[in-house]
């Protein structure tokens, strides 16, 4: 780990006032890794543990989680736990119990891609360090991509979180020097195109302050599946979030986002809008899920992601009428 100032933050107004480039640090799950790894290199460190940010308030307008708060305050918050199970499914899913004791929301919803090539500092990677190539378009790409990739990287997202959250239509509250804002989650992330090291939407010296999720509406049923390579702390090789409204027995809406497959937590419009006015009963979705991978591009070693991607929708979607 290299030489760097250590600070700490008051007041969120002390937080954006720090020098462009500085890292701040919550829960420190990942930051302290990477600048273990010499992944990271920020001149300055501002630990923003003291900032009003813990806060969880469900309301008439929904769940509002304050970035600073653990993920293992929400994900046993009884409110929570009665009126958001889906937030709760993919917190659990998502890390150890120790890791969920410090890291943050806002933490996770920031979290770095679990590239390999990216945490291996002799490694080809446009994200670390831009113009370098991405080694592992023809390297070890068993656990990449298959959705929103481009020639210049194609890493994972790597939040369990995320994906819940966008499908439950979740906004982000950002705030900076020139004011509040709220990004609607979904448009929160960008795919890597040809600039993967910038990898959302936050200007320089903002700071997400909140994250807000609407009540689903009173008919909707929701479940959260992950798939894995092992059940005890391990990345979603493929995991599907859903939200279904079903009246008099029909599908009436659906909101199905999916990770471990993209570059970013990834909505699919074509299998919500296949869903509506369908039975909602087990069985016959086959050929609705078979557009999940619409748009999908498979490596050398991960073309089982595409079939897997539409099993694990197939899943969950059987699962929450199985409830």
């Amino acid at each position: 780990m290299r030489e760097f100032t250590f600070a700490r933050a008051a007041t969120v107004e002390d937080a954006l006032d720090a020098p462009r480039g500085a890292v701040f640090l919550a829960g420190g799950t990942t930051v302290v890794d990477l600048m273990k790894l010499d992944v990271l290199r920020p001149r300055v460190v501002v630990d923003i543990n003291a900032l009003p940010l813990r806060e969880i308030t469900v309301d008439g307008t929904g769940l509002t989680v304050a970035s600073g708060v653990r993920m293992g305050d929400l994900a046993t918050h009884a409110e929570v736990v009665r009126a958001f199970p889906l937030v709760v499914e993919a917190l659990l899913a998502g890390a150890s119990q120790q890791i969920r004791n410090m890291a943050s929301i806002g933490g996770n919803l920031l979290q770095r891609t679990r590239c390999g090539y990216f945490r291996d500092v002799c490694s080809a990677c446009n994200r670390r360090a831009p113009g370098s190539g991405c080694a592992a378009i023809d390297g070890a790409n068993r656990t990449h991509a298959v959705l929103g990739t481009s020639p210049s990287c194609v890493a994972t997202h790597p939040s369990d979180l995320a994906v819940a959250l966008t499908a439950l239509d979740a906004t982000v509250r950002v705030t900076g020097h020139g004011g509040e804002r709220e990004v609607p989650l979904r448009e929160f992330y960008r795919v890597p195109g040809d600039t993967p090291r910038i990898e959302n939407v936050l200007g320089a010296g903002e700071l997400i302050i909140a994250v807000h999720v609407p009540h689903p509406p009173a008919e909707a049923r929701t479940t959260y599946v992950k798939v894995r390579d092992r059940a005890s702390y391990e990345f979603a090789l493929s995991s599907a979030a859903v939200v279904i409204e079903a009246r008099d027995n029909v599908i009436a809406g659906a909101r199905i986002a999916v990770g471990g497959v993209a570059t970013v937590p990834w909505r699919l419009p074509a299998v919500e809008a296949a869903l509506i006015g369908l039975p909602a009963t087990p069985g016959g979705f086959g050929d609705v899920v078979a557009r999940a991978a619409d748009g999908a591009s498979a490596l050398t070693q991960n073309g089982y992601k595409i079939p897997l991607l539409e099993h694990t929708v197939l899943r969950a979607i059987e699962e929450v009428f199985a409830r």
